[in-house]
């Protein structure tokens, strides 16, 4: 089990602090970007032992009665029906999703926001439908030279052909489905046109990666370049802020890339701009709820071999380039870490050499390992999620949780009937399997009562593992990497 490195708590009332000082600052209205994931930032929790995955929403319900969400999207991911790589849904689908999901836990959503429209045909039936629902919708559009042309953007044909956003509260947090949506522009529009209406606001940037106040190289930096491989983002020293102030401090290259253009904007709109470097527009709190830095660095020197492992994985795949791997594999060495410091790599590397048949190991809270193998009636991976569910509950291991004349009709239905090739039972096949044993069961009850201290465990697999134990490992909590290698030497893999 990883050390506790992270204050949660002291996280919380920081960054809430902070984000009512910087609406002070600009005289009672911010309109703060907001970057990342706003629920379920397992990387987060993963390199920063401690953290909650649902902390930035704990935080900003401190704020509750301030803020209200703009939900950004734009028209052309909507036209290409995008999706997010995580949840597997289109954009689109998600701007609901998110707009249930704030509404259910009591934050206010004011309005969705459709950037770069140019009349997409898809993006108006979007737009149709929530408006249907009673959601507010406004058009932004597309300006030319974005974001070059800082004369043009900051004028009645740029920045003024927009809609003006009706908000009514002092925070304003605007969010989006993915990357490329155009929030800070959605941001900067609404300056203009608050500049012009004589109403006082400001603009923020909220980004947990990388951490501002870490040293460029500290291994949660590290983590984060690893984790945005595929983007080609680059930490690097705020040079702005270190000639500004004479201090160092950490940024990401698009940041620093784009801030003379942003600081540009802003001087146009408002007169002069508050900022001096991109440092300056963040409000993370992050670096300073941090209780064990040892701790912290353990878990992103886990986060980063987990980073190469799935690369690796989707070049075999081919869903990724080769340079996303020789990348991380340079944040390795800058780290100092190799593959087999992850502990779930060794032994069940040795266990398919053993049975010559992929194999798996999970390692438990208290450091041991359980590895699993293949077998004429389990994966390998039902058979260490057994394992090691038998292990939590103190159950022996010779105990048998379901019997062979559960698995094998299920094992008939796969193969007689359902067109299935392979006969083992994966992990969502034996734990449903389980749970019918477990009515009539007490042994196979318990097992199954250990299900929750699944959560955080770590998994390697010796080849790529099925869609539907993966699928079902995710929901489980467990981190799962696996050997970029499938079982079979097949052209198609499901």
């Amino acid at each position: 089990m990883l050390k506790k490195g992270f204050d949660n708590e002291k996280y919380i009332t920081l960054q809430s602090q902070k984000i009512r000082e910087r609406i002070e600052f600009f005289g009672g209205k911010l309109y703060l970007e907001f970057g990342g994931k706003l629920f379920d930032d397992y990387h987060a929790s993963r390199v920063l032992p401690g953290f909650a995955p649902d902390s930035k929403v704990k935080m900003l319900l401190k704020l509750k009665e301030q803020a209200e969400i703009v939900i950004v999207i734009n028209a052309d991911a909507i036209e290409k029906n995008k999706k997010r790589g995580d949840l597997g849904i289109s954009y689109d689908k998600d701007v609901l999703r998110l707009i249930d999901v704030f509404r259910e836990i009591g934050l206010y959503v004011g309005s969705v926001v459709i950037t770069c429209f140019n009349n997409q045909h898809a993006a108006i039936a979007f737009e149709n439908r929530l408006k249907t629902l009673g959601i507010n919708v406004y058009r932004h559009y597309p300006i030319e030279n974005y974001p070059a042309d800082v004369p043009l953007i900051v004028s009645e044909d740029g920045f003024g052909k927009n809609d003006y956003v009706e908000t009514s509260r002092s925070l304003v947090v605007v969010t989006a489905p993915g990357p490329g949506s155009g929030k800070m522009a959605v941001c900067l529009s609404q300056l203009y046109h608050d500049h012009k209406r004589g109403v006082k606001a400001g603009y923020a940037k909220f980004e947990t990666f990388p951490v501002w106040n870490m040293p460029l190289k500290h291994p949660v930096n590290l983590a984060y370049e690893a984790a945005t491989a595929d983007l080609n983002d680059v930490n690097m020293i705020d040079p702005f802020h270190l000639e500004a102030y004479g201090k160092t401090t950490v940024n990401y290259n698009r940041d620093v890339e784009i801030f003379p253009v942003l600081n540009s904007m802003m001087e146009e709109i408002l007169g002069e701009s508050p900022y001096k470097s991109p440092t300056d527009m963040g409000v993370n709190m992050v670096g300073n709820a941090i209780v064990d830095d040892e701790a912290i660095k353990y878990a992103a020197h886990q986060e980063i071999i987990r980073r190469y492992y799935k690369a690796s994985v989707e070049v075999r795949r081919g869903t990724a380039e080769i340079e996303q791997v020789r990348k991380i594999e340079l944040l390795m060495k800058q780290a100092g870490i190799e593959v087999e410091d992850r502990t779930t790599v060794k032994p069940a590397l040795d266990k398919a050499a053993e049975t010559e048949k992929p194999a798996v190991a999970i390692e438990l809270p208290d450091g041991r390992v359980i590895t699993g193998k293949t077998s004429s009636l389990l994966g390998a991976c039902s058979a260490a999620m057994l394992d090691t569910l038998k292990e939590l509950a103190g159950i022996p291991d010779e105990v048998k949780l379901i019997s062979r004349e559960v698995i094998e009709p299920v094992q008939r239905l796969k193969t007689g009937y359902m067109g299935n090739h392979n006969p083992r039972l994966h992990t969502d096949e034996i734990l449903i399997a389980l749970s019918i044993c477990a009515a009539t069961d007490k042994t196979a009850a318990l097992a199954l009562e250990q299900l929750p201290k699944l959560r955080g465990l770590e998994l390697h697999s010796t080849v790529i593992l099925a869609d539907s134990d993966e699928h079902t490992l995710r929901k489980l909590g467990i981190n799962v990497t696996c050997e970029p290698t499938h079982e079979t030497k097949k052209l198609y893999h499901k």
